[in-house]
């Protein structure tokens, strides 16, 4: 489909999502949007926004540009940066953040803000979702063809692709698996259309990958999702040759008159999983 020009306010956002010393405003441009952050003086994440995620870090991945304000921001791994008016600022899952100062922080955000800041469930519960796996088809020997500058370049540029794929389908990015993804959705649709879009953000790259897509019942642990479900379609990836993007037998029944047609890849015996199952894929667009 091609895109059409359109436009938005922060005047007239479509959205307002208020938390405790903070507000986010959402101007939504189809499947895209974008975000105004302010954060009050004296904010910080792990005293404001934690206790709703329920994670030990912010696990969202952040792009934006700073208007007012400083913000400190705290890695996991214990590195540091501070952001002011005019930076613009990438700040990966795994951190903590707070407002420096009485002025408030202000930014302009098109990465991480879809769902930032609205009730997430609480780790150690059960929920049940879709899990989406990427990978990049032989990754080892295109980074060997292209040397290691050029190749960590490539994969930045299609990681950055990945994630706003995840973004616009209103994904959660669960974590990344060195060349590849896991990410959740609340519904199997948007977990297939993000493996398309992913799949022609690696061929704009010339790249190939592979997706699995399963709906089932996980576990949050932290950052991160256990169970059957995650297994399962790890173990549909494995059979996923180059440009295929296959799903579960029950992904596909639950998207049934969503639009999308399925090719039969008959049943398979899956490593770990009791029983055969049967394997289906994405029919080309």
């Amino acid at each position: 489909m091609m895109a059409r020009a359109q436009s938005g306010s922060f005047s007239r956002p479509d959205e307002v999502r208020s938390f405790d010393h903070g507000r986010i405003e959402l101007v939504n441009l189809g499947e895209e949007s974008i975000g105004r952050q302010i954060l009050e003086p004296g904010w910080r994440w792990s005293e404001h926004v934690k206790p709703m995620a329920g994670t030990p870090w912010c696990d969202f991945h952040h792009l934006g540009l700073v208007v007012t304000g400083r913000l400190h921001v705290e890695m996991a791994d214990g590195t540091t940066m501070e952001v002011g008016p005019d930076s613009v600022y990438e700040i990966p899952p795994g951190h903590d953040a707070w407002v420096v100062g009485n002025e408030p922080w202000v930014s302009v955000t098109w990465s991480g803000i879809r769902t930032f800041g609205a009730p997430l469930l609480a780790s150690g519960v059960r929920l049940l979702t879709t899990v989406l796996f990427t990978d990049i088809v032989g990754s080892t020997d295109v980074a060997g063809r292209l040397g290691d500058a050029r190749w960590q370049a490539l994969l930045a540029t299609h990681n950055d692709g990945v994630r706003r794929a995840i973004e616009r389908f209103q994904g959660h990015e669960v974590k990344t698996t060195g060349d590849g993804f896991l990410a959740r959705f609340d519904a199997p649709a948007r977990a297939l259309a993000c493996a398309r879009a992913i799949r022609a953000v690696a061929e704009s790259l010339d790249l190939q990958i592979r997706a699995a897509v399963h709906t089932g019942e996980v576990e949050l642990v932290g950052d991160d999702i256990h169970g059957l479900a995650v297994h399962l379609a790890s173990r549909l990836l494995a059979l996923a040759t180059p440009g295929e993007i296959l799903a579960s037998a029950t992904t596909r029944d639950l998207v049934d008159g969503s639009g999308f047609t399925f090719e039969d890849r008959g049943r398979h015996e899956l490593k770990g999983i009791v029983g055969s199952r049967e394997v289906f894929a994405l029919a080309p667009d």
